[in-house]
C-alpha cells in the first residue's frame, strides 16, 4: 500500500506515554508519535505543556493501514483505554494538557467520531467530555518520550498506570493487539 493510502489520526486522552504504548501494540497502526496539538504557542515544549499555558494537549498522531484497522475501531480502543468522562483529568494526571480530544483529519473522520460519542453518551448517560477539532498544526515531542513505555518499562509511571492500558488493549481487543514485535 502506498503512503498516500495510509490515513492520519490524531488522538489525546491523558499522558502520551499511555496512547502510545497501547496503539505501539495495535496490529494495522504503522507509527505513533507523540506530541502536541491545539494550542496556541508555536514552539512547545514538554515544559511549557505540562504548566498549562500553552493551550496544547499531550497527544499521540498514529499513521494506520485502514485495510487493516478502521478509523471507528481505532475510536473503539481509545475509549476503552481512557476515562472520556473525566474533564481535564486522567487519573492522578491533572490539567487541559490531559483533556480528552480527538483532532479529525477529514470530513468522514468528524462524522464517525462525533456518531461514536453520540453512541457511547446514550451508552453512559450523557457524560463523555471528549472534545472533536478539526486537524491542528502537530508538534511533535521531545525524543526521550518517544516509545517511552518500551525504552523505560520499570519505570514506577510505566509499571503503575501504563502496562493496566497496554494489558486492557489484549485483554479487550486480542484480534487487534501485535502479539510479536514484528506483527504490523
Amino acid at each position: 500500500m502506498r503512503e498516500e493510502e495510509r490515513e492520519v489520526a490524531t488522538l489525546g486522552g491523558g499522558c502520551f506515554w499511555c496512547l502510545e504504548a497501547v496503539f505501539e501494540q495495535v496490529l494495522g497502526v504503522e507509527s505513533v508519535v507523540s506530541g502536541y496539538a491545539g494550542g496556541h504557542v508555536q514552539t512547545p515544549s514538554y515544559e511549557t505543556v505540562c504548566q498549562g499555558m500553552t493551550g496544547h494537549a499531550e497527544v499521540v498522531q498514529l499513521r494506520f493501514n485502514p485495510d487493516k484497522i478502521t478509523y471507528r475501531e481505532i475510536l473503539e480502543i481509545f475509549f476503552s483505554v481512557h476515562d472520556p468522562t473525566t474533564l481535564n483529568r486522567q487519573g492522578n494526571d491533572v490539567g487541559t494538557q490531559y483533556r480528552s480530544i480527538i483532532f479529525c483529519h477529514t470530513a468522514e473522520q468528524r462524522r464517525t467520531a462525533e456518531t461514536f460519542i453520540r453512541e457511547l453518551q446514550s451508552k453512559l448517560g450523557g457524560t463523555v467530555v471528549t472534545e472533536v477539532r478539526d486537524e491542528a498544526p502537530f508538534f511533535e515531542a521531545e525524543p526521550y518520550h518517544q516509545r517511552y513505555f518500551e525504552n523505560n518499562p520499570t519505570q514506577g509511571y510505566c509499571r503503575l498506570v501504563v502496562a493496566p492500558k497496554v494489558g486492557k488493549l489484549h485483554h479487550l481487543f486480542p484480534k487487534y493487539a501485535k502479539r510479536n514485535a514484528g506483527d504490523t
